[in-house]
């Protein structure tokens, strides 16, 4: 998840940020204070940093830390705050914004500028700022910023800054090219083979068997109750109705059913469709001699193609259809043929049509007697679909006014049924099967939903429609340790079992450490330990495409110096892996490898990231910056939902 959220704050330099709807601008800068004044160093608690003479506020530092979970959110609707700081968003979220005000003051210090009618400019490329002509609406304009919570100064503060980003970086990462001698080696690590061994030292091996006190089970839930946070689960409780909920009679009436006869009379009366198939030629004289070769037993298809054109067909085409795609006097040439006959040449706007008649396909007139069954269903589709709208509308009228769903339900005699507690993603809570999909659509509302305000929301287009409120609400939290004891006390045991794991590692790795084998180190232990693996594997199988995302003890081991030994801990608490690599062979890569070359493009970008955070780096040296850590702290403990 960190990654994701990096990445996302990563494409802030530069206006292709604003492509699509300012994501940027609503991570970064909603509800910022963007006043800007001038003081010395950080003293105030509303203060999280001062870059050169401009603070960072902890309301900025929370917004866009709001923000930016928001936005992770739109990828995984389960991610809550907590976990967002747990694994150091926040911290990136402050450096991003350092960054960002030391760009800023930098350009300015320095006397770079982007002017109303360079921002102007930019606002009038932004395709989500136009009307339904294409051209920007000051209206649509308005109105895209209160969705996103933003205003006019908000934005073009933000474009300004982008503007100078691109003033002050552009020109220093343009085409960034590492050089022959580096590129040779990076690219002959992806050729380097690496021999060692990696032993596994799991924590239940030495997990206690006994129950703990409830002492000792209590401090370590204390301790580590972070780690079983529940996300926010939602209980929604709804009421499905449709085209069987109507009592309304939808039969429809003789009178009806002529009327309905009487203004359709074209789709009954006698109809005729044909088959045809065309090419179009340049000149009359081209048109004509085809059409006598074809008539003399060349067949339509070779003719075009010895002249050079292709053939296109089309089937149960109406002549106006086929005026409307050919032309009228096509269109009458063809209908004035008889089946498997060449129609004389016509000219449309583009040159003159060759066509064949295919087939002839005639529907007869029908009768009122005869059309009368599918009029009558016709009637009840339509006079269903009505009272069913007019249901749903006075249904909506009167949860606008205040109506709970219990009084809908009673009132209409719809059966409440109320789901399991949801998570914001659509599975229901300690299961990883998805609710009803008839109420999928409603997830999402469900999660912007105060209690028992009901919301109306149609599930099946014309056809069924939900009420829906939500019940019970949980916010994303730790539960009490009574509801997560089997779990806790496991934890428990992993836990103290890593500790003594953490001993035995330690003597392997001394050991292995004083020049002895991975493998008698391992047998000299009293407690039976899981078998060493021996490793013998190129950098490039390691990273390949069956192989995304490599195991991290292998990883490290592609990181270490040859002759080392080195101990990896492994999540939560399982145990720990002692990786000794014992030798690194590599080839050389001539200079006019593909390897080579291939190496020099894709470390381009990286280079670039290089550039610009070196960059970024010198102009916060040169401004200065000062942190607040107790004011960063407390915006921790706030965003994290604790009370001190």
């Amino acid at each position: 998840m960190i990654s994701f959220f990096r990445n996302f704050f990563q494409s802030k330099i530069g206006l292709p940020i604003f492509i699509g709807f300012l994501i940027l601008v609503a991570l970064a800068f909603a509800a910022a204070d963007i006043t800007g004044s001038t003081f010395g160093g950080v003293s105030g608690g509303d203060r999280v940093a001062v870059v050169g003479d401009e603070r960072i506020n902890s309301s900025e530092l929370v917004s866009t830390a709001e923000s930016a979970l928001r936005n992770i959110q739109q990828e995984n609707p389960t991610v809550s705050m907590s976990q967002l700081i747990e694994e150091g968003g926040l911290d990136e979220v402050m450096r991003q914004l350092i960054d960002r005000y030391a760009i800023g003051g930098y350009a300015e210090k320095y006397g770079l500028r982007a002017g109303d009618n360079l921002i102007n400019s930019e606002i009038l490329k932004i395709s989500a700022f136009r009307g339904a002509t294409g051209e920007f609406d000051q209206a649509v304009y308005e109105s895209a910023l209160r969705a996103q919570g933003l205003n006019d100064e908000i934005l073009r503060r933000d474009l300004s800054d982008g503007l100078l980003a691109q003033q002050l970086l552009v020109p220093a990462l343009a085409s960034p090219r590492m050089p022959q001698k580096a590129a040779k080696h990076y690219a002959s690590l992806l050729l380097e083979r690496r021999k060692g061994e990696i032993a596994f030292i799991p924590s239940f091996a030495f997990a206690p068997e006994g129950e703990p006190t409830d002492e000792q089970l209590a401090t370590y839930y204390s301790e580590n109750n972070s780690r079983f946070i529940r996300p926010e689960r939602r209980t929604i409780r709804y009421a499905l109705f449709g085209a069987d909920t109507i009592d309304a009679d939808i039969t429809p009436t003789a009178q009806e059913i002529k009327a309905f006869y009487d203004s359709n009379a074209d789709r009954f009366a006698a109809s005729e469709t044909r088959d045809v198939s065309s090419f179009l030629v340049p000149t009359k004289d081209a048109a004509t001699a085809l059409v006598n070769r074809i008539r003399g037993g060349v067949s339509l298809e070779a003719a075009a193609r010895e002249a050079g054109f292709g053939v296109s067909s089309a089937e149960a085409q109406t002549k106006e259809q086929v005026a409307a795609t050919l032309s009228a006097s096509v269109a009458d040439n063809v209908f004035a043929a008889g089946q498997g006959a060449i129609a004389e040449p016509a000219q449309s706007n583009l040159g003159w049509y060759v066509a064949r008649v295919d087939g002839i396909n005639r529907t007869p007139a029908r009768s009122l007697a005869q059309a009368t069954p599918a009029i009558s269903e016709e009637l009840k589709v339509q006079k269903r679909a009505a009272a069913l709208g007019d249901l749903s509308a006075r249904i909506e009228d009167e949860v606008a006014d205040g109506r709970s769903l219990p009084e809908v339900a009673e009132t209409y005699g719809f059966e409440i049924k109320t789901t399991p507690p949801v998570l914001a993603d659509g599975r229901v809570f300690g299961e990883s099967e998805p609710i009803n999909p008839a109420l999928r659509r409603t997830v999402e509302t469900a999660f912007q939903m105060e209690e028992s305000e009901p919301q109306l929301a149609e599930v099946v287009p014309g056809q069924q429609f939900v009420v829906f409120d939500v019940e019970e609400i949980s916010l994303s939290s730790a539960p009490p340790l009574a509801e997560v004891k089997e779990q806790a006390t496991i934890a428990w045991r992993l836990s103290e079992g890593n500790k003594k794991a953490r001993a035995t590692a330690d003597r392997i790795l001394k050991k292995v450490r004083g020049k002895s084998d991975v493998a008698a180190a391992v047998s000299a232990e009293k407690t039976r330990l899981p078998p060493i693996e021996r490793i013998d594997l190129e950098r490039r199988q390691l990273f390949s495409q069956q192989q995304q995302d490599p195991p991290p003890p292998l990883v490290l081991m592609f990181s270490m110096a040859a002759g080392s030994t080195k101990l990896y801990e492994a999540p939560n608490n399982i145990g720990w892996y002692i990786v000794d690599l014992r030798e690194i062979l590599t080839d050389d890569i001539p200079d006019d490898s593909p390897i080579l070359a291939q190496t020099r493009d894709q470390l381009s970008p990286a280079l670039s990231n290089e550039y610009s955070a070196q960059l970024t780096k010198a102009m916060i040296a040169e401004l200065g910056v000062e942190r607040n850590e107790d004011a960063i702290n407390a915006v921790r403990r706030q965003l994290s939902g604790e009370t001190n």
